[in-house]
């Protein structure tokens, strides 16, 4: 299930709320404190207003994800922290149910992002962390992929230039922590899926090429 899915199972709009116990105004909704069990067997506590989930509380889901911090009219609004059923997990601001703002998730392979989210994607400024080598990328995201201006740092080199869709493209230059730096400009080239069988379709994929010049001493 991804984690759109698992976010929006709660329980609004349902006819039939589910288990109580809590505090209530004088027309009887939740009202202040409370602990609720959902139909579909996820459980809710923390605070109410006028029958919907406001405040601070703690939102557990059957099959293991759980989400800790604030609510505004029965989404997740503010900061909050959602933890997923495969050991993935964002902190950070949410707006009516979406991560939006700034936030860290932190993948399931212990990849990481810190930066910009708009509408549950990366968008704006960033930075996404590789666990197994720890290489990042620092900049520009446009609807979760790399877009615009940034870097990508190594643990002797950076990149710097413009990336489209996830892939580097036009001019830009290596620095080497050996104090030298090559400018050139990276090329898309289109070839074909070499593992396409005889009947299927043929695909072609963008694979970025770097032409690159001399290696010069670098600018201070």
């Amino acid at each position: 299930m991804s984690s759109s899915d698992e976010e929006s199972i709660e329980d609004d709009g349902l006819p039939y709320l589910g288990e109580y116990e809590g505090e209530r105004n004088e027309k009887d909704e939740r009202h202040g404190k409370g602990r609720a069990r959902l139909p579909n067997q996820d459980t809710y506590e923390g605070q109410y207003e006028f029958g919907k989930r406001h405040g601070q509380g703690i939102y557990r889901f059957k099959n293991g994800a759980r989400y800790v911090g604030h609510y505004i009219g029965g989404k997740k609004n503010g900061e909050g922290t959602f933890f997923y059923p495969d050991g993935s997990s964002y902190e950070g601001s949410w707006v009516n149910d979406e991560k939006h703002g700034w936030g860290r998730y932190t993948y399931a392979n212990k990849d990481w992002y810190e930066g910009e989210w708009v509408k549950n994607k990366r968008h704006g400024q960033g930075t996404y962390t590789y666990a197994e080598t720890g290489s990042r990328y620092e900049g520009t995201w446009f609807h979760g992929k790399m877009n615009d201006a940034g870097e990508l740092i190594h643990s002797n080199h950076r990149y710097i230039g413009t990336f489209t869709d996830d892939k580097p493209k036009g001019k830009g230059k290596y620095l080497f922590d050996l104090g030298c730096e090559m400018r050139g400009s990276y090329v898309w080239i289109e070839k074909e899926d070499q593992n396409q069988n005889v009947e299927d379709e043929i695909e072609n994929t963008i694979k970025a090429q770097w032409i690159g010049a001399e290696i010069s001493q670098a600018e201070d």
